[in-house]
C-alpha cells in the first residue's frame, strides 16, 4: 500500500513505517498530523486517483525531528570589476514517520 501525497509545494510516494524528510511543518516532536492533500492510493491491486485529490482520503504521520538540510553556496562574480559575493543557505525541513493511510 502506498501514497502519493502534497506538502509544501512538491509531491511524495509513501507507505505506512516510512520516514521522509519534507518541507518544515508546525508542530512540536512527537506532535501527530494529517496530511489531507492525497492525490492516489494504491491498495491491494486498487488504485484510487483524485482529480486532483482524493476526498476522504488523509494520511496520519508523526513528525520525528526538526532540522537544516546541507549548506547551498551560491556565488556571484563579475570579472574585472571587483565584485563578488558568497552567501548560503540552509532549508529548514521536518522528518516525519507514516503511521497509516486511510481511504
Amino acid at each position: 500500500m502506498y501514497a502519493i501525497v502534497q506538502t509544501g509545494g512538491k509531491q511524495y510516494k509513501v507507505s505506512p513505517g516510512e520516514v521522509i524528510k519534507v518541507e518544515k511543518l508546525p508542530g512540536e516532536v512527537g506532535d501527530e498530523l494529517e496530511i489531507k492533500d492525497v492525490r492516489m492510493v494504491m491498495q491491494e491491486g486498487e488504485v484510487h486517483v483524485g482529480t486532483p485529490l482524493l476526498e476522504n482520503a488523509l494520511v496520519k504521520v508523526k513528525i520525528v525531528e526538526h532540522g537544516k538540510g546541507k549548506k547551498v553556496t551560491v556565488m556571484k562574480k563579475k570579472r574585472r570589476k571587483g565584485y563578488k559575493v558568497k552567501r548560503g543557505h540552509r532549508q529548514p525541513y521536518t522528518a516525519v514517520e507514516i503511521k497509516t493511510i486511510e481511504v
